[in-house]
């Protein structure tokens, strides 16, 4: 026998497997929140009784994975006008089923069973779909169903990590998992009617007649006992998988041959063990990995790994980091190959030729052919399919940007990729199926009623686990940080630092504050400063009356030294007046005032209470910057507070081309200002006009500056502009989402280095 096996390697795990084996003498009851924006929270209780489960499910929260994509399978369409089905199992605990078309994929059915992340997913026998878990159970699924589990197996004993079926023998699948478990099983007998009482390893999960129902038929015998199989002690009778043993560490690759006579296995060992499925011996070992298996492909050409040999063909340095995915041509001539440096990678095994595909946001965790295309999932909750020529893939190494993979490891790789970074072939998907965000931080408040959650996306929400509902939406976290913390006294310690305090921006409207413009910029560590010292300036002009002027001036004995005015005068911030007055946000309690540390340019640090401060204090007292914004009204030079971005219109739209180049625009700024100001352009046809508060034109701005204030929407000011009366519906698109910042899109939406792009449509029907 002639075969070949092509095994990737990557350093940690993909999964959640540390702390893999959960002790605990009690049951827990668990139940899982979602709120109409699909993010969920998980709770446990623990109790004397049997472990329960309660999930408050909003409906359109079972349309979305909220948590990473860890597999994926295709099923083909039987005729001509049927969908073919994409299939995804996430660390959200459940599976999805997706109708697929040419340009859309659309909802059909949510698996749920599992209590813990689904690992691995395969399709064999037509309509079986066989998956297993972190909870260490194997689940089989009618995958035509409306999402009934079938049967649970249960033989592995800590988290099953993979799965392995025979593509021209539907009875035979194999799993592995923690521990250095491989099990081999005859799914017609592990599927055969069980009695409860008697097989603990079993459970009969159909509760209708969409459970999996009649298997097609094999001439296939059931897989044979042997000395090699290992019984758990908790099994009296029933049916028993073969176990293969011989793996001293934990499994997290399997592979057979289309028959089913031939599996490979890999993982922490660093050694690929061939195995007899029909009797579960191991024929031969393969060393020559430096260290972790994560993905193999096994085919019948007699490359990479030659098993009559037992030795190493051909290893491919392509990935600067670990491989955590594979899938190869129907032909095996070519591989696509994607792991933790976010690139997905195509390579002519025969040439060693490769090109870069496309590159991702999030390591790549699995891939899965279907038609000309690939699905590419990650370790986000979304899904992308891209172009991939599967039947022609020379067709992608004419665009250009081959190089040829080395024989090195992929620290090398990575060093003689330097200077010379791989451009990719494809720059967006073709089709994308997106979910919503993860829940990464939580805090359980005091109370013991309120978490306080914080997302992938940023957004910040306080939920009352009583009622399983948000009480509140924070919003997505882009303002910088302007402040650091800590607890070294017993209390809370705001720490200011010039020029980094300075960096953060709101509106006025944002912050509720009556009496000013919506679109008054506010700065909150000068509001806070004025805030903090305002029992200072009330005593300071107490003390020198009319001696101290607006400004800040102060009497002979009390200036600021020459050094220090200059030093400030760098930059002021667009404000000629200085506002006297303390907003609501900024007022600090009278009853338990703030103490101020400092020191200024004599002495040493001082601790006094805000409204312990006389009005003598002075720059020997103070930082100089402190006293320059309270009294002077004036900011140091601060990082770059501008968003560069584009406007285009949407792929396909036939509104105007609005003509000018890039634009810049506070960060702060809300999308629905840049809907402004498209419908300015495409209504007065004026090239970087504005239009004043009375309906007037004023002149433009250079450098392509969207003006700031920018045009408020009719929503936020009464009164409607004479544009307006004409003005289209239009949409800012930025993966679908708008009401927020231009900091808010570029870090949570855009998410790449270059300048931001927004594309713009008319909304019909508005």
């Amino acid at each position: 026998m002639s075969s070949a096996i092509l095994a990737m390697h990557r350093v940690g795990s993909a999964g959640n497997m540390s702390n893999s084996v959960r002790s605990r003498k009690e049951k827990r009851l668990t139940y899982v929140l979602n709120d109409a924006d699909n993010t969920k929270v998980m709770l446990h209780f623990s109790s004397n009784v049997n472990s329960h489960k309660f999930i408050f499910v909003d409906k359109e929260a079972e349309k979305v994975h909220c948590a990473g994509i860890n597999c994926l399978a295709v099923l083909k369409s039987a005729g001509p006008d049927e969908s073919d089905y994409l299939f995804t199992g996430s660390r959200d605990g459940t599976l999805k089923r997706w109708a697929v078309s040419e340009d859309r994929a659309t909802f059909s059915a949510t698996f749920e069973s599992h209590v813990d992340w689904v690992n691995d997913a395969v399709l064999t026998g037509g309509n079986t779909l066989v998956s297993c878990s972190s909870d260490a159970t194997v689940k089989v699924w009618n995958c035509l169903s409306d999402g009934s589990c079938a049967r649970t197996l249960h033989q592995h004993s800590d988290y099953v990590t993979c799965l392995a079926a025979a593509e021209k023998n539907s009875n035979v699948i194999a799993s592995g998992g923690l521990g250095g478990e491989v099990f081999i099983w005859d799914l017609e007998a592990a599927l055969a009617p069980v009695s409860k009482s008697n097989d603990a390893n079993v459970d009969d999960c159909s509760t209708s007649t969409n459970g999996l129902g009649s298997l097609p038929n094999t001439s296939l015998r059931p897989i044979s006992s042997s000395s090699n199989i290992s019984v758990h002690s908790t099994q009296c009778q029933g049916y028993v998988p073969i176990a293969a043993k011989g793996h001293k560490e934990s499994v997290y690759a399997l592979a057979t041959n289309d028959r089913g006579t031939l599996l490979v296995s890999g993982g922490t060992e660093k050694v690929v063990r061939v195995w007899d499925p029909r009797s579960g011996s191991k024929t031969m070992k393969l060393r020559g990995h430096t260290d972790n298996i994560r993905a193999l492909l096994l085919d019948s050409t007699g490359r990479l790994w030659d098993l009559a040999q037992q030795r190493c063909i051909h290893s491919y340095a392509v990935h600067t980091d670990s491989v955590w995915a594979l899938a190869s041509t129907p032909t095996f001539s070519h591989v696509y190959s994607g792991g933790r440096d976010l690139s997905l990678y195509l390579t002519d095994l025969a040439t060693r030729e490769s090109v870069l595909l496309c590159t991702k946001e999030h390591p790549i965790s699995q891939l899965a052919l279907h038609d000309d295309n690939i699905w590419v999932a990650t370790t986000d909750s979304s899904v992308h399919r891209w172009p991939a020529e599967v039947h022609n893939p020379l067709k992608v190494f004419q665009r250009g940007g081959s190089f040829l993979a080395g024989n090195l490891s992929f620290s090398r790789a990575r060093a003689s990729l330097e200077g010379s970074t791989p451009v990719p072939v494809y720059r967006e998907p073709s089709l994308s199926i997106h979910g919503t965000s993860a829940i990464v931080q939580h805090e359980i408040l005091n109370n013991r009623r309120h978490v306080l959650t914080k997302d992938t996306a940023g957004t910040v929400k306080l939920w009352e686990i009583t009622r399983g509902v948000v009480i509140e939406n924070y919003g997505e976290v882009s303002i910088p940080a302007w402040f650091t913390v800590d607890a070294r006294l017993g209390s809370l310690s705001v720490h200011l630092d010039t020029p980094q305090c300075f960096s953060a921006e709101m509106y006025s409207a944002d912050l509720s504050i009556l009496g000013k413009p919506e679109d008054d910029k506010i700065n909150l560590a000068r509001e806070t400063l004025k805030g903090l010292l305002a029992h200072w300036l009330t005593k300071r002009r107490q003390r020198f009356g009319s001696q101290a002027s607006a400004n800040g001036d102060v009497p002979s004995g009390k200036e600021m030294s020459t050094r220090t005015l200059t030093l400030t005068r760098l930059e002021g911030d667009g404000h000629s007046e200085n506002d006297p007055a303390v907003y609501p946000p900024f007022e600090f309690s009278a009853a338990s005032p703030p103490s101020i540390v400092t020191e200024g340019s004599q002495g040493g640090p001082w601790r006094k209470k805000a409204t312990d401060l006389d009005g003598t204090e002075d720059e020997k007292d103070f930082p100089w910057w402190v006293l320059d914004c309270v009294l002077n009204n004036r900011l140091p030079p601060r990082e770059n507070t501008k968003c560069s971005f584009y406007l285009h219109p949407c792929e396909g739209s036939t509104v105007q081309i609005l003509t000018q180049g890039k634009l810049s625009a506070p960060r702060i700024l809300r999308i629905h200002k840049v809907v402004n100001y498209v419908i300015e352009k495409m209504v007065l046809d004026k090239t970087v006009d504005s239009v004043n508060a009375d309906g007037t034109f004023a002149p433009s701005l250079p450098g392509g500056q969207i003006p700031h204030p920018v045009v408020g929407d009719g929503s936020l000011r009464s009164g409607l502009k004479p544009w307006q009366k004409l003005k289209p519906s239009i949409e800012i698109l930025c993966n679908n989402q708008a009401n927020m910042s231009l900091a808010t899109v570029r870090a949570y939406i855009w998410k790449k280095p270059e300048d931001l792009i927004l594309n713009y449509r008319v909304v019909q029907g508005r």
